[in-house]
């Protein structure tokens, strides 16, 4: 009966090795050189969909945040280091599985001409990649890191137009309603505000969804490095967006009363861009208001 114990754990130890993880990320050469081939293909495979990525980036205002996003990654994983270099490495088969899904996923992008199943393809592939050569438990510390990725891949078009429009009409029924109060007659109609002087259309570009998600992945990463307790970095990362929302509303107050009591030129002009980056900096600072009051409550949970 011993005997047979004994056997079969060796089996067992056989079909799914264990490694401490310094001795295959420090003195494993094999491994390395298996991660840098490795991470060759993949750069191969994908830099048609990264170098759109990054052009997006650069040339649409709405998504410039996803420059800060991998370097975010990126020092996450550096920051766990030491936590990485003890993780237990079990690799996994099961990884395989997970890989082939991402490259599924990135054939029907391609073909399908949808350029966010495609970006979201390669976190498939890191994913499925970290699981073949770390295991459960390397994927486990590294989730965040992965996920947080997500942050960087633009919306889909039509989930973005969806959005865009009742935040149109949503700001400028804000504005609509706060300007009488300060002595302006309105008219709206939809994201159009007539104004005395001028109309005002509360455009796409003028819909605040550019703050929102850039507030939104700041509050992210506020959150991450302030708070230890996951429910309040949620509440966070929630909380930012009434607070876009707001702020935007506020923008176009701002923009109507300049327009009425200034001059429409100047208020369409250099006050309309100027205010964006002045309301951006007051929503980070609304943020932290929130932030100061959240931690008047004791924290129920906490992440290490």
């Amino acid at each position: 009966m011993q005997e047979g114990s004994i056997t079969e754990n060796m089996t067992q130890d056989v079909q799914n090795p264990a490694i401490p993880g310094n001795r295959v990320f420090v003195g494993n050469p094999y491994f390395t050189w298996g991660w840098v081939v490795i991470g060759g293909l993949t750069a191969a495979v994908y830099y048609r969909v990264l170098g759109k990525l990054v052009t997006d980036w650069y040339q649409i205002p709405d998504f410039s945040h996803g420059f800060l996003v991998p370097i975010f990654a990126i020092y996450l994983v550096w920051e766990k280091r030491k936590i990485l270099f003890e993780t237990r490495i079990a690799p996994t088969w099961n990884g395989i599985a997970v890989v082939a899904l991402g490259l599924a996923v990135l054939l029907l992008g391609t073909f399908g001409a949808e350029l966010f199943l495609a970006r979201v393809s390669l976190i498939i592939v890191l994913t499925g990649l970290v699981l073949s050569f770390g295991g459960w438990q390397l994927l486990t510390e590294l989730r965040f890191p992965v996920l947080v990725l997500l942050l960087a891949i633009p919306i889909p078009a039509i989930i973005f137009n969806q959005i865009t429009l009742p935040l149109q009409i949503l700001a400028s029924k804000m504005a609509s309603a706060l300007l009488p109060f300060f002595g302006v007659p309105v008219l709206r109609e939809g994201n159009v505000i007539e104004l005395p002087a001028m109309k005002l259309e509360v455009a796409e570009a003028c819909s605040g969804i550019r703050s929102l998600m850039s507030l939104f992945t700041l509050a992210v990463f506020y959150g991450y490095f302030l708070e230890k307790s996951f429910w309040r970095r949620a509440a966070l990362a929630l909380a930012s967006l009434p607070i876009a929302i707001a702020a935007n509303a506020v923008r176009i107050l701002g923009t109507g009363l300049c327009v009425q009591y200034w001059d429409p030129d100047k208020a369409m002009g250099f006050f309309h861009e100027f205010s964006g980056w002045v309301m951006f900096l007051i929503s980070l600072g609304c943020l932290f208001i929130v932030h100061r009051i959240m931690r008047l409550f004791p924290a129920k949970g906490s992440l290490a």
